[in-house]
């Protein structure tokens, strides 16, 4: 699909309306990197649970316009990036003695997030209720006839490597971003609240998770 100008009728681009400057990219008058909220599409290959490697666009955009600043991705050898969620009744989590290793599925629905999500569990706290795992294909629910079922849960933060699209993370600061491989394709923000400059990247974990 062709890049298409957001709408916004800045007119940093020169002209009145993203609509004159569509007019003037298809007469190329212009060129698609005078409007400042053009962002290189960067492809980005993405497994969930080893399916398929999925090929991911990375715009600076979702799926409505709203730009985000970075977008975080899995760490080496992981299928996504970590999610850490709370159960809406946290003594679920000892209740079912969720552990490591466990297939959890649910919805985010303090977030209002529409869509079910299925969970990998890395660490469960029986104290605090918080789960952290990765978000996997729907398969591993139908493969794991023992996958618990939460419901409901707060979607409570992300950990991963960031890939730096507008502005790197930066600490303290509340800042839009895209979970990788998000099937709505939605803009997210969080509280900036760890930045680890490491070999492999930043280190970056953002809490305080709403929807935009």
């Amino acid at each position: 699909m062709a890049w298409e100008p957001p709408g916004k009728d800045c007119g940093v681009c020169g002209m009145e309306s993203c609509k004159a400057f569509s007019v003037a990219l298809a007469v190329d008058l212009k060129d698609v990197g005078e409007c400042p909220y053009y962002t290189k599409p960067q492809k980005t290959a993405a497994s969930c649970g080893g399916g398929r490697p999925l090929v991911v666009t990375y715009t600076g955009t979702d799926v409505i316009g709203a730009p985000y600043d970075f977008v975080i991705t899995a760490f080496l050898g992981e299928p996504s990036a970590r999610k850490i969620v709370l159960p809406f009744r946290p003594e679920l989590v000892e209740t079912f003695d969720i552990s490591t290793g466990d297939v959890i599925t649910g919805r985010p629905t303090g977030a209002g997030c529409p869509v079910q999500h299925v969970i990998r569990v890395l660490e469960a706290d029986p104290i605090s209720g918080l789960i952290t795992g990765h978000v996997v294909g729907p398969a591993f629910a139908r493969e794991n006839a023992d996958a618990i079922d939460l419901k409901h849960y707060h979607m409570i933060g992300f950990e991963g490597v960031a890939k730096i699209i507008r502005r790197a993370p930066e600490f303290g600061f509340r800042m839009p971003f895209l979970p990788g491989v998000c099937m709505m394709h939605r803009t997210h923000t969080g509280l900036v609240n760890m930045v680890l400059h490491k070999s492999y990247g930043i280190h970056v974990r953002v809490e305080g998770i709403a929807i935009l």
